[in-house]
């Protein structure tokens, strides 16, 4: 599994990224994150995360990627070639980034927070 994430501030007890991480562990995911702000809090943390430099290294591999910041760099993502990198195309968009109708033609397994 890979995930990104934004933390609310440096310190990254308040982002959503930590319930996800911790409940997909907890169901046997080996987890791999990046996020541009507070790598070194995360790792601190979480030690048990492996981390990557950037969005596609985490996508690499990965049976599903779960998004769960909207900084503009996970925006501009050239979606095929993050699918292309994957496992299984499995994407959980926790902020509704993407346009769902468009990474379903691009052939990912999409779900949208709060969406049908």
């Amino acid at each position: 599994m890979g995930l990104s994430f934004k933390p609310n501030t440096d310190d990254i007890r308040e982002s959503p990224a930590l319930e996800v991480i911790h409940l997909s562990q907890h169901e046997g995911a080996v987890v791999r994150a990046y996020g541009p702000v507070a790598m070194d809090n995360a790792g601190k943390a979480l030690p048990e995360v492996e981390y990557s430099e950037d969005a596609y290294e985490v996508a690499r591999g990965s049976d599903a990627l779960v998004v769960v910041t909207d900084w503009n760099e996970f925006k501009h993502l050239h979606l095929a070639t993050i699918k292309e990198s994957m496992r299984r195309p499995v994407l959980i968009d926790g902020r509704n980034i993407y346009d769902i109708d468009t990474i379903k033609e691009l052939g990912f397994i999409c779900r949208g927070m709060g969406r049908g």
